[in-house]
């Protein structure tokens, strides 16, 4: 008799990947999440070694069901980590062949919740597909995070992940978004690779109009956080409440 299929555990992880400073997992993870992901041993994930790193800071909270060096770890493709997996294109039904044996597999990004501007997406789709079970655990979502904390719609609002990283395609994107933000009411989220943040912030205090509001999430979780929301006129009146270093999340809205 075939064993039974294994579930697809959505792991989410801290958000302080890439940073100087970690935040305590008990402090940014919940006992149950962190269970679940102890328990595993077949994992699918952008980054091998950030996922063994994570597994290593899991097993100093709590024993893992394996020692680190036993752990299945396999990487989503390269080019899915440029172009991401959202709109189809890649199968990744063999990477969840060990669910097909009854084995448990844990879906892993580098930070924050896998599938949600991560890849991921494709594992989750062929999951559907072959009949297996997909839970998703509770963790930190900087998007929802940030949302949260800006004042902005929260019963309409879209996530547009990357901007152009030409300076004059920047711009012409902030317009529309400001524009449909303006019309609709539907609060605009985008991100930025950390290094461009300070590019990012000057483009949009040279874009938006004074009076659309731009709310920042930035360093979540971690004892820099920021999390700050105002008109842009007085945005303009401030320091930059970004850094290099730390990952942020932008909203605009009315």
């Amino acid at each position: 008799m075939a064993a039974p299929a294994g579930k697809l555990y959505l792991v989410p992880a801290p958000l302080d990947f890439g940073c100087a400073a970690q935040a305590p997992l008990a402090d940014v993870m919940p006992q149950g999440t962190l269970a679940a992901a102890a328990a595993l041993t077949h994992w699918i994930c952008e980054n091998a070694r950030s996922a063994r790193a994570y597994l290593k800071r899991i097993g100093e909270t709590q024993a893992l069901a394996l020692p680190l060096r036993e752990q299945h770890i396999v990487e989503l493709p390269r080019e899915l980590h440029k172009k991401g997996d959202h709109a189809g294109g890649f199968d990744a039904s063999a990477l969840l062949a060990p669910a097909g044996d009854g084995h448990d597999v844990g879906l892993l990004s580098e930070a924050g919740m896998p599938a949600i501007a991560d890849p991921g997406s494709s594992v989750v789709r062929a999951a559907h597909a072959m009949g297996i079970r997909v839970v998703p655990l509770v963790g930190p979502v900087s998007l929802m995070l940030t949302l949260a904390a800006s004042g902005l719609n929260g019963q309409n609002f879209a996530f547009v992940g990357y901007l152009p990283q030409d300076a004059a395609q920047r711009a012409d994107r902030i317009r529309q978004l400001e524009s449909l933000a303006l019309r609709s009411g539907q609060a605009q989220l985008f991100i930025e690779t950390p290094y461009r943040n300070p590019a990012l912030w000057q483009a949009l205090l040279a874009t938006l109009q004074p009076a659309t509001r731009l709310a920042v999430g930035s360093g979540l979780t971690l004892p820099a956080a920021v999390t700050r929301s105002e008109l842009v006129r007085t945005w303009r009146q401030r320091s930059a409440p970004v850094q290099k270093d730390l990952p942020a999340v932008y909203a605009i809205g009315a």
